[in-house]
């Protein structure tokens, strides 16, 4: 079956930084969707790759859009407030019907990650461009396959505990930076039928998402991420008459 998947862009920074247009002349997000055209080919996925970004926002991530899609990433930093809350509660009504999200970097303050959260997402920062060692901690899960330990990311922000969010259900990736501290970099939680993965790596300032060891994080998040084959649908609320899971009912309410 087809992966679709949806890479969300904020594509600020790139209209009006100078430094950020050199190192993404293109956007993040097309650097992010081609490596997981790439990747997901090269790993035998049928995927689908369509970008989506703040600027069409009302039809990128419709109702219509966002059923078809099985997997959202999203990125975003300076424009958090313009998301319309009906189009986060929209997204994070699709997470708990069973889309995948993988919101990266600065998209830990996003309208749908905090709501799904519960959570501040408050942390430390600090932008010197200081290295970031990516140090896996569990190297079974899927999300680490084929990732090297650590990762190696030359220049990047600082983000440091604490960090607001409630305890990930599997912690995968934990960072060290050089002014000593620490992140839980690569989280993974699930909320309704959706699993959700939130990873750090990826400030605009620094070539992060060129670099193949983040890629290939992020073609295993997609991956990992993706609906698994139940119905995508709520739990409905309904009027239980006795001895109602004795005939077919029993099924259908499943």
């Amino acid at each position: 079956m087809t992966l679709r998947i949806a890479v969300f862009g904020e594509n600020r920074h790139e209209k009006v930084d100078q430094r950020v247009q050199e190192i993404y002349p293109e956007g993040m997000h097309t650097v992010i969707a081609e490596a997981l055209r790439r990747l997901l080919a090269a790993d035998g996925v049928e995927a689908e790759v369509r970008i989506a970004l703040l600027d069409d926002i009302e039809e990128s991530l419709s109702e219509e859009a966002l059923a078809e899609t099985d997997v959202l990433t999203w990125w975003g930093h300076m424009a958090h407030d313009d998301v319309p809350d009906e189009i986060a509660d929209r997204v994070v009504r699709r997470v708990h019907e069973g889309m995948g999200l993988v919101p990266l970097h600065s998209a830990h303050y996003s309208k749908p990650f905090t709501r799904l959260m519960g959570t501040t997402c408050n942390l430390l920062w600090r932008n010197e461009g200081e290295e970031e060692r990516v140090w896996t901690v569990n190297g079974s899960h899927p999300i680490a396959r084929g990732v090297p330990h650590p990762i190696i990311v030359p220049e990047q922000e600082m983000y440091g505990e604490m960090f607001d969010i409630p305890a990930p259900d599997e912690l995968v990736f934990v960072s060290s930076f050089a002014g000593g501290e620490v992140f839980r970099s690569g989280a993974a939680f699930r909320r309704g039928k959706g699993k959700i993965f939130y990873f750090s790596p990826g400030d605009q300032e620094y070539p992060v998402y060129h670099q193949a060891e983040i890629q290939r994080v992020l073609a295993n998040a997609v991956q990992w991420a993706r609906p698994e084959d139940r119905p995508a649908q709520p739990v409905r609320i309904a009027n239980a008459q006795r001895d109602w899971f004795r005939g077919e009912e029993s099924v259908r309410a499943i």
